[in-house]
């Protein structure tokens, strides 16, 4: 049986920083395990980080998390092949 799709990631831009939304943490919070301290005190509720500049080493982490968690989606039946 197919699940409903639904959005893996999206941005957010506001007036004060940029949000990145990961859905993929909010129910395989796995995820997370391993995440720097520096990512984590980005991280605003249970799928958010936000951003008021450009972090390459934190952009690199956060799209190894991304990856895996897309995989995870897959995995699951929320995002076809």
């Amino acid at each position: 049986m197919k699940k409903a799709s639904m959005p893996v990631a999206w941005v957010e831009i506001g007036k004060a920083y940029v949000s990145y939304h990961l859905m993929p943490v909010y129910g395989n919070t796995k995820l997370l395990e391993g995440m720097s301290r520096e990512l984590k005190a980005r991280m605003q509720g249970k799928t958010c980080f936000n951003f008021k500049s450009n972090d390459d080493a934190l952009f690199e982490e956060l799209e190894r998390i991304t990856i895996a968690g897309l995989e995870a989606f897959k995995k699951a039946g929320y995002v076809s092949n």
